[in-house]
């Protein structure tokens, strides 16, 4: 039995006309339960609330202020839970909505929460259905679009496969419609520059999300260990298809060394708060003797932190190397950078570490 999510975007989803596209829904509705009934476990991330409602409140474009954006989301997601509601139905699928804000990824507590939920969900045989809650997030708390929301959440309920829809058959070599040779993509496997350059553009008038949001979303989810499969939501029965093991668009194959969903959490959850500049013995250090950072290495402090938030550490180029999360604040690290772990006590009076990150908190980003 795998655990699988399934991300399902606004142009999927939606009409050319406005609103949603209710054959379409019936279609996934149909495919995933076929899924569920050979075994699998599904979780859905699923655009579609906003662009719902924009045509309730009859907007012709996307809203751009917050407040048209929540109050569209607030009309639409009732529409679309509904329309799974009655679409899962005949296949006496239950279906429960969840709604999630960076704050419940960023939170530890929240974050065990939330995948304690949705596990519980599972084990009744219940298909989650999660969206970012557009009615109270600002861009402060914003994930920014599903399809990094479904990379999260892939990792929060260690997925073994992410499974995106797309309005396009997977991954070209160049953009398709453009290019005439521009071909398919089958195998990735590793998310290189160029793989992220071959993505490029831009996303559709009802959507957030475009080919290089997934390919960013593929890229987190496989160091999860999770294999990311993007197809094109508009063929019926692909879904089920690939679980069959047959091949579609295409498929990002996951690293053989993957993180632990803690180290994850870190990764991509935590918003960070600020940087420390490290020096080349540091860097070294970290990427290649798994080493914790010491305050010795430690150049410069930039932003206003406090013990147990997250930061980049940065080499002298400015390059991200690592993120983790710190045992000292700002103030605190100002004092004692550069100095050796026998003098902190005497510097701030106290000591809580001999480590500024311990290993087990940081994350290499490289």
């Amino acid at each position: 039995m795998a655990r699988i999510v399934v991300k399902i975007g606004s142009n999927i989803l939606t009409e050319a006309s406005g609103g949603l596209n209710h054959k379409r829904i019936q279609a996934i509705a149909g495919d995933i339960s076929d899924v569920c009934d050979s075994g699998h476990e599904i979780v859905i991330v699923s655009s579609g609330a906003v662009a719902a409602g924009m045509k309730k409140l009859g907007l012709k474009e996307r809203p751009t202020e917050i407040r048209l954006k929540q109050a569209a989301a607030a009309v639409g997601q009732s529409s679309l839970m509904w329309d799974y509601e009655k679409s899962f139905e005949p296949y006496l699928k239950k279906v429960a909505q969840v709604l999630l804000t960076r704050e419940d990824f960023h939170d530890r507590v929240r974050y065990l929460n939330s995948k304690n939920t949705l596990v519980t969900l599972l084990s009744y045989a219940v298909i989650p259905v999660i969206n970012e809650n557009d009615t109270v997030a600002t861009d402060e708390i914003k994930l920014g679009d599903n399809d990094q929301l479904a990379a999260l959440v892939s990792g929060l309920i260690d997925a073994e496969r992410l499974i995106i829809l797309s309005d396009v058959d997977g991954l070209y070599s160049s953009n398709p419609a453009k290019d005439h040779d521009a071909k398919i993509i089958s195998y990735v496997d590793s998310v290189t520059s160029e793989v992220e350059a071959m993505a490029g553009g831009t996303g559709s008038a009802v959507g957030t999300g475009g080919m290089y949001t997934k390919v960013l979303a593929a890229k987190k989810s496989l160091s999860y260990g999770i294999t990311v499969n993007i197809i094109n939501g508009r063929k019926k029965g692909l879904i089920s298809s690939v679980m069959a093991g047959n091949e579609h668009g295409t498929e990002f194959r996951p690293h053989e060394k993957k993180i632990s969903s803690r180290k994850g959490w870190i990764a991509y959850a935590i918003k960070t708060r600020g940087s420390l500049t490290i020096d080349d013995g540091a860097v070294n250090a970290l990427e290649n003797s798994g080493k914790s950072l010491l305050p010795s290495g430690i150049l410069r402090i930039d932003g206003m932190f406090d013990t147990g938030d997250a930061v980049y550490c940065v080499d002298s180029e400015g390059k991200r190397i690592a993120k983790g999360i710190v045992n000292y604040s700002a103030a605190d690290i100002e004092k004692i950078k550069g100095k050796k772990t026998a003098e902190i006590e005497r510097i701030l009076g106290y000591k809580y570490s001999d480590e500024i990150i311990h290993r087990d908190n940081l994350v290499i980003l490289s």
